[in-house]
C-alpha cells in the first residue's frame, strides 16, 4: 500500500494582495527509488521573493501572472516514506528542503538535508535565508578580521550579521528602522547603526565588504563611498522598484574612484551540491547554517511569528505593512 494522499493544503495565492488555503492535488503515485514523500512541519515566507514576486503582482510587469500561485521558498519535513534506494534516512527524520507553503513535499533525496538532532523545525528553516548571505561570505575576498558593513536588516540582513560576526568579522550592521535595530541588538550583532558611516573618520574607507540587503539606491551609492579602495560591494537585496532619483553618475563616481568592486550577491554564484574546482556549495552552506543554529551561534529568536496557514492573508499583509516581527513561519502541525 502506497499510503500518499491523493489531496493536501496548500496556500495560493489567488489574485493580487490575496492568499487563501486551498486543496491542491498531491502525486499518490508510489515512490521512485530515490524520492521520498514526508509530512510538512514548517514552512518559511521568504517576506522579500513571495511578497513582490506574486503576491504584489509584479511578476506579471514582465511575464503573464495565471493564478493560482502557488508560493514557498523553504520547509522542514517529517519523512513518512523512502524510495528503495534510500539507505541513510527512515521514516521519522527530519530534513530541511527548499519547498512550498503545503501539507505534504514529495522530492528526491539530494534535495534534502538533514536537520541535526535538537534543533527545532521552526529555526531550522531559517537555513535557507542564511544561505542567501553564504554565498557571498564564500566568495568575498575579505578575510577576518577585516570590517564588513551590512545595510538593510531585514531577515536576511539581520542573519547576513549574525554570519559574518560570528566568522569572525568586524561588523557594522545599519538599518533606519528602529525596531530592526534594537531586535539586531537583541540578537547579539555589537555595532548597529541608523545610517552608513560615510563621514565617520573611523570607519570611511576601511570596509572591506559592504552586504547591501536593502535593494535600496541611496544604500547601494553608502556603500560604495565608504569601502577601501578596491573594497567589494554585493548588492544582495533586490531592487525591487525605484526609490530615489539619484543620478548613475554619482554610483559610477564612486566605483570609478575607489576602485570598487561592485557585483550581484546572487546565491545561485555556487552550485547546489560540490563540483570540482569549484569553491563552496549551496548544501554545504546550508548544512553549516543549520549546524550553526542548533549551537545558537546564530540566533532567530524575535525574528519571526508563527502562525497558522489558514491564516495566510493576515500573514502577508502583516508582512507587507511591516505589522510585528520581520519574519513569518507557517505551522503545518495543526492542519
Amino acid at each position: 500500500m502506497n499510503g500518499l494522499p491523493t489531496t493536501m493544503k496548500a496556500v495560493a495565492f489567488t489574485g493580487v494582495q490575496q492568499a487563501a488555503l486551498v486543496d491542491r492535488a498531491c502525486d499518490a503515485a508510489p515512490l521512485n527509488p530515490n524520492e521520498l514523500a514526508g509530512r510538512t512541519l514548517v514552512s518559511l515566507i521568504s517576506p522579500g521573493t513571495e511578497l513582490n514576486f506574486a503576491y504584489l503582482g509584479l511578476h506579471a510587469t514582465y511575464a503573464h501572472m495565471q493564478y493560482p500561485v502557488f508560493p514557498g521558498y523553504a520547509a522542514v519535513l517529517e519523512v513518512q516514506q523512502v524510495g528503495s534506494a534510500i539507505k541513510d534516512l527512515q521514516p521519522g527524520a527530519m530534513v530541511f528542503c527548499m519547498g512550498g507553503h503545503a501539507a505534504w513535499h514529495r522530492t528526491i533525496r539530494e534535495q534534502v538535508i538533514p536537520v541535526p538532532e535538537g534543533l527545532a523545525p521552526e529555526a531550522a528553516v531559517f537555513a535557507r535565508l542564511m544561505g542567501v548571505s553564504w554565498s557571498t561570505l564564500i566568495t568575498t575576498t575579505a578575510r577576518p578580521p577585516d570590517r564588513v558593513l551590512v545595510t538593510g536588516l531585514g531577515p536576511v540582513g539581520n542573519l547576513a550579521a549574525q554570519i559574518f560576526q560570528t566568522a569572525g568579522y568586524r561588523v557594522t550592521a545599519v538599518d533606519p528602522v528602529e525596531a530592526r535595530r534594537a531586535l539586531a541588538l537583541q540578537v547579539g550583532l555589537r555595532d548597529v547603526r541608523s545610517a552608513t558611516p560615510v563621514e565617520d573618520p573611523a570607519l570611511a574607507g576601511t570596509i572591506a565588504l559592504a552586504v547591501e540587503c536593502s535593494g535600496h539606491e541611496q544604500a547601494a551609492l553608502d556603500a560604495c563611498r565608504v569601502v577601501r579602495k578596491r573594497g567589494e560591494v554585493a548588492l544582495v537585496g533586490v531592487p525591487w522598484h525605484k526609490r530615489t532619483d539619484l543620478p548613475a553618475f554619482d554610483l559610477l563616481h564612486a566605483v570609478f574612484h575607489r576602485y570598487v568592486v561592485l557585483r550581484s550577491g546572487w546565491e545561485w554564484e555556487v552550485p547546489f551540491h560540490p563540483r570540482d574546482f569549484v569553491v563552496g556549495s549551496i548544501s554545504a552552506n546550508l548544512t553549516a547554517a543549520l549546524e550553526w543554529l542548533r549551537e545558537g551561534r546564530v540566533r532567530v529568536a524575535g525574528l519571526y511569528a508563527c502562525r497558522s496557514p489558514a491564516e495566510c492573508q493576515a500573514a502577508y499583509q502583516d508582512l507587507l505593512h511591516q505589522r510585528g516581527p520581520p519574519a513569518v513561519v507557517f505551522d503545518w502541525r495543526g492542519v
